[in-house]
């Protein structure tokens, strides 16, 4: 009986234009999957997530945890002998993945857009600045620089966390849809859970890489510093609740913070050189790449200018603490729908591998 294929061409097309390779050039040498110590011995990748893409295969590639183990360090694009870069197709097929399951699907398309960007920026400005406005406080105020006396931070941080909780509540459906979807390969060992959380941490699995193996140290202090800065954030909203805000200079949560966003800048400015260099088998990223780290870039940086605004009294200060809400609420409302959540798609497809 002949074996009906029906392919997806707008999903080829999204990869092939994603990753900038020809998925017709691959020949099935399997030298991708040989050269891959990450890839299992059971059902190995990327040659047969090649094989799929080639034909549009969406069911196959949607329902599979392990474009989710690659770490796109490039052993396979740098021995790949047609330049097809498997790893760029992996990535754009992980982009593919969370557009799909993405709840609604829209913002994951403008996010990969860079039409959308301006109004991707002003609905985070425009819903801050009406918070302010209701709140009657546009009148920046004399005297030391206190950001409480401007901006409603109980108005701010209610209004951030109804958003969070719809935000997230989303993306918990689209995780979830996702992990029913999954096929696991017979005859491999599960990872767990545990373990699966602790190799996101470490970064273990990242050290098997050997061509840009130096990827790692920068994705762990972005990771961590990104982690740091959001417990030090849901911190200072409890702070602000009890009414302890303002906190110190030298307060160990401001100290936690500053280095936390000291480490996730110099974090960013690895992966951009990383990037820029464009090393062996390496990528230089689309535009979902870069949106994502220059938005985290902007949100460490303003982050550190907020605060040397305020102890040195610079007359733009409240601008900057404007702007740096922007960011903050930028970052996290879009946090599902852009690269970032490749972090909970792959520690659902660690842990059941």
């Amino acid at each position: 009986m002949p074996l009906e294929i029906n392919p997806d061409l707008k999903l080829i097309d999204f990869i092939r234009t994603r990753s900038g390779s020809d998925l017709s050039s691959c020949m099935q040498c399997g030298s991708c999957s040989a050269v891959c110590d990450l890839s299992p011995e059971v059902e190995p990748y990327p040659r047969k997530e090649m094989i799929w893409a080639a034909w549009g295969l969406k069911e196959k590639l949607m329902s599979d945890p392990d474009i989710w183990l690659c770490h796109q360090c490039g052993d396979c694009s740098a021995t790949c002998p047609r330049d097809v870069n498997p790893g760029d197709v992996l990535a754009a097929i992980r982009q593919a993945t969370w557009e799909n399951f993405s709840r609604p699907k829209f913002l994951a398309k403008w996010l990969s857009s860079p039409k959308y960007l301006p109004l991707l920026l002003a609905i985070p400005t425009l819903i801050i600045a009406g918070i302010i406005a209701l709140a009657g406080t546009f009148a920046i105020p004399d005297g030391l620089i206190n950001y409480s006396e401007f901006f409603p931070h109980a108005w701010l941080n209610g209004s951030f966390s109804i958003f969070v909780l719809a935000t997230f509540t989303m993306n918990w459906l689209s995780i979830r849809k996702f992990s029913k979807r999954l096929h696991y390969p017979a005859g491999r060992e599960k990872t767990g859970y545990l373990k699966s959380v602790l190799e996101i941490v470490l970064h273990s699995r990242f050290r098997k890489c050997k061509t840009n193996r130096n990827r790692s140290l920068a994705h762990i202090l972005v990771f961590g510093g990104f982690v740091l800065l959001l417990v030090v954030t849901l911190f200072a909203i409890l702070a602000v609740i009890l009414d302890k805000y303002p906190l110190t200079f030298w307060h160990p949560v401001k100290i936690i913070g500053n280095l936390a966003g000291v480490a996730m800048l110099f974090g960013l400015v690895m992966m951009g050189i990383n990037r820029f260099r464009n090393n062996e088998g390496g990528s230089r990223g689309n535009y979902s790449d870069w949106f994502f780290l220059v938005s985290l870039f902007l949100l460490a940086l303003s982050g550190i200018l907020v605060e040397a605004a305020r102890f040195a009294e610079w007359g733009s200060a409240y601008h900057l603490y404007f702007f740096h809400l922007i960011m903050v609420w930028q970052i996290v409302l879009y946090l599902p729908y852009s690269k970032f959540s490749h972090v909970i798609f792959r520690a659902i497809s660690l842990s059941k591998t």
